[in-house]
C-alpha cells in the first residue's frame, strides 16, 4: 500500500498558517497547529485533520516515534476540547482520520486523560478558576444572562470549563484559547467570539498576536469558501479588555 501523501492545496494552507505565526507573532511556534486543528474540525471537512498530521510529521521535529506520540497527545486534546465548541461528531471524524495514517509504532494505548473524573467540588473550582481568568469583572454579568436558563450556567461551570477547558494535563492556557477562539470564530458567532477575543487578551496575549489568530482563522474559512461577516474585529473588542 502506498504511503499517504499531502494534498498540495493543504500543503499550501498549512505553510501559510505556519509562516504567519513564525513571522508575525510572539506565540510559541508549535501553537499554530492547535489553531489549525480547531479550524479544521469546525470546517465542513474535519477528516482533513489527517492532512495536518501528515504535514507536521514530515518535519524533522517529529522524526522520532516519541515526538509523534507527543504531537498526537496535543492534537487529540485539542480535538477533545473542540467537542464542547463544535459538538462531538466532527472531532470523532478527525481523530479517526488521524488514526488511519498513524504508524503502528506510534499508537498511544495509555489510559484516557480524564479517567476517574468526577463532577465534584475540585472540578467546580477548576472550572470557576479558568472562567474567572477569562471573564474577570464580566463573569457575574455573563452568568446572569442565563438567570432564566440555569442549565446553561451549570453546563458552563461544570462541563465546559470544569471538564473540558480547565484540564491542563496536555494543553496550557494559551493552547486552550487557540482551540476555543478560532473554533468559535470559525462558526461566525459574534457574541462568544467577542468574549474570547477579550479573554485571550486578558491572558496577556498581545493585541497584534490576537489579530494574527483572527487572520489565520479567516484564512481557513476562506479556504472553505466561508465568510465570517458577523464576528467583531480585535480592535472592536479592545476597549472592553
Amino acid at each position: 500500500m502506498a504511503a499517504p501523501t499531502i494534498d498540495p492545496k493543504y500543503l499550501n494552507l498549512f505553510q501559510t498558517l505556519e509562516s504567519r505565526f513564525a513571522q508575525a507573532t510572539s506565540i510559541p511556534a508549535d501553537k499554530w497547529a492547535i489553531l489549525a486543528t480547531s479550524t479544521l474540525v469546525a470546517s465542513p471537512d474535519p477528516e482533513r485533520a489527517d492532512q495536518l498530521y501528515l504535514y507536521l510529521t514530515s518535519q524533522p521535529a517529529y522524526s522520532t516515534s516519541d515526538a509523534r506520540k507527543q504531537l498526537v497527545r496535543r492534537l487529540r486534546e485539542a480535538l477533545l476540547k473542540s467537542v464542547i465548541i463544535v459538538g462531538v461528531c466532527k472531532p470523532i471524524e478527525a481523530i479517526l482520520a488521524i488514526s488511519k495514517v498513524e504508524r503502528e509504532e506510534d499508537k498511544d494505548y495509555s489510559p484516557a486523560t480524564r479517567e476517574g473524573w468526577a463532577c465534584d467540588e475540585a472540578n467546580h473550582e477548576r472550572g470557576v478558576g479558568w472562567f474567572n481568568k477569562l471573564y474577570a469583572r464580566n463573569g457575574n454579568a455573563t452568568l446572569d444572562l442565563f438567570a432564566a436558563h440555569k442549565d446553561f450556567s451549570w453546563l458552563s461551570m461544570e462541563i465546559t470549563y470544569g471538564f473540558f477547558l480547565s484540564d491542563r494535563q496536555v494543553l496550557d492556557d494559551v493552547d486552550t484559547q487557540m482551540v476555543v477562539l478560532p473554533g468559535i470564530m470559525s462558526q461566525n458567532l459574534p457574541t462568544e467570539t467577542s468574549w474570547h477575543i477579550r479573554g485571550t487578551r486578558r491572558l496577556g496575549v498581545p493585541m497584534e498576536d490576537v489579530k494574527v489568530i483572527a487572520e489565520c482563522t479567516k484564512i481557513v474559512a476562506d479556504f472553505y469558501g466561508k465568510t465570517l461577516n458577523k464576528v467583531p474585529s480585535v480592535e472592536d473588542v479592545e476597549k472592553d479588555v
